[in-house]
């Protein structure tokens, strides 16, 4: 980490205009002095913490300063200014995101670019898995596009690593309609496949455009997802029943494949046999990311769209003026 003193980064950024503000940070767009590289700047507001800094402001810095990767955003600086001690964090600029593209019903989506952002996801988050890094805030406006058309996995707030496996961990993780079951049912102790579940989400709202399991509260989004997917059972989740929030379920059975095949239209049954192994009710039984990647999804026809031909909204081109990093919406 630098700090604002001679040769300090704030010599070597600009901070050209504010353009999202949360009660934690403030996100302006800058470039780089030397070569006039657009990027992001995010300013993490330290004094509203008796300790100096939020927690998960410490997490994404320790977790992108140890991933690199094409498909994961790059944390390019970290540094405070003397004049307020707030750390800034310099991160590249990504213009768009995937929600944004998912609601913009003008832009066509075609099997092809489907399966490229899936594939773009699954390396990046492959990456943070091999890495023991979970992710566990994965949705379609936490995957990020940059303006030569690469999807980046953002937001390592939630992120933690893969440790000891009998430390308790916190169920209260994932935006509710990206929320793994066993999330759902306050396990302790989960692995990866809470990330894939997620990503499982993510590649039905793609192609249904619109979001798979919209629960309107934690209540409802268990029986949303049930009523989707089926109720887990002793027999197809052993143990499932000792977990902390299960309890007097009501008993959905699980869907057809034609049910799958009328939910899904367009999908060949490759891809669905991918999304029902993104999206298995035991996380015991749910494909990791090396599974995924290695599925005959990604090698039949149409091969995925290459970055630089994927759809744009107007916005992620990246040519104008009125580009916001991690939209004004964004929570920072």
């Amino acid at each position: 980490m630098t700090t604002g003193n001679s040769g300090s980064p704030i010599s070597r950024y600009t901070k050209d205009r504010k353009v999202g503000e949360g009660t934690y940070a403030v996100v302006y767009l800058g470039k780089q002095v030397n070569n006039d590289r657009k990027i992001a700047i995010k300013e993490i507001k330290t004094g509203l913490f008796k300790d100096g800094l939020d927690m998960s402001a410490i997490r994404e810095v320790k977790y992108l300063q140890e991933l690199h990767h094409i498909n994961v955003i790059e944390l390019i600086d970290v540094f405070t200014a003397h004049n307020t001690n707030n750390l800034n964090l310099v991160l590249e600029f990504l213009p768009g995101d995937l929600e944004v593209l998912i609601k913009n019903t003008s832009v066509v989506f075609k099997p092809s670019d489907i399966k490229s952002w899936l594939l773009m996801t699954l390396r990046g988050i492959h990456h943070c898995h091999r890495n023991f890094i979970l992710h566990r805030d994965l949705k379609p406006n936490n995957l990020l596009l940059s303006p030569t058309g690469e999807l980046k996995i953002a937001d390592f707030g939630l992120a933690r690593a893969m440790g000891n496996p009998n430390e308790d961990l916190t169920s209260n993780v994932v935006t509710r309609w990206y929320r793994a079951p066993e999330l759902l049912f306050g396990a302790k102790h989960y692995v990866e496949a809470v990330d894939m579940w997620s990503i499982g989400i993510i590649f039905a709202e793609l192609m249904l455009r619109t979001p798979y399991l919209p629960g309107k509260d934690d209540l409802d989004q268990v029986d949303v997802t049930f009523r989707a997917l089926g109720t887990p059972t002793e027999q197809n989740w052993p143990n499932v029943s000792n977990l902390p929030l299960y309890n007097a379920l009501k008993v959905y059975p699980p869907p057809s494949r034609q049910e799958l095949r009328n939910r899904f239209s367009a999908a060949t049954d490759t891809a669905l046999n991918l999304l029902c192994s993104l999206t298995e009710l035991n996380p015991g039984k749910r494909c990791t990311s090396t599974q995924a990647l290695l599925h005959e999804y990604f090698t039949e026809s149409p091969a995925p769209t290459l970055p630089s031909e994927l759809p744009k909204n107007d916005v992620a081109g990246g040519d104008s003026d009125d580009d916001e990093p991690e939209n004004k919406r964004r929570k920072v």
